[in-house]
């Protein structure tokens, strides 16, 4: 959510920094060993260049992608809101404390927030957005789009 808190300006990455992030984009645990053989420079330098990525804030965090069908999350949607402007900071915290929320983008255009909500079924999606997502003070409107497919692009 630090993105949203703040623009700062882009680092200027180089050919070997772009090949570095897209390696560990694949593979989040390889080594720094890995990364460096991949990339074809020394152990130090791929340390050097991931430690200047990771203090610049390009690199932001090494997780696991979660597979939600086996984490038993069976029923996935983009929920739209519509959304009071002076309520946008409280609203953003309020999403953040839902556990089904897995994405929050402040967008321009028809509407104000895209989510990600991922739940075991529907009716438990239909729980998350009617009774949390339709009853938040500054929720104006929303539009669910249940996703029937993830399409892994990396």
């Amino acid at each position: 959510m630090a993105a949203m808190d703040a623009v700062a300006e882009p680092t200027a990455l180089d050919d070997i920094d772009r090949r570095i992030i897209s390696e560990l984009t694949n593979d989040g645990r390889m080594s720094v060993t890995q990364v460096a053989e991949k990339v074809h420079i020394s152990r130090a330098h791929a340390y050097t260049r991931i430690g200047r990525l990771t203090g610049e804030g390009v690199l932001t965090k090494f997780t696991a992608l979660v597979d939600p069908i086996k984490a038993g999350l069976k029923s996935s949607a983009y929920v739209t809101l519509k959304v009071s402007q002076h309520s946008w900071r409280e609203l953003r915290e309020q999403l953040r404390a839902i556990p089904e929320v897995h994405h929050i983008a402040l967008v321009g255009g028809d509407f104000d927030v895209i989510l990600l909500v991922r739940a075991i079924d529907n009716v438990d999606l239909r729980r998350v957005i009617f009774d949390q997502l339709q009853s938040m003070p500054g929720v104006l409107d929303t539009q669910t789009f249940l996703i029937f497919e993830d399409v892994d692009t990396r």
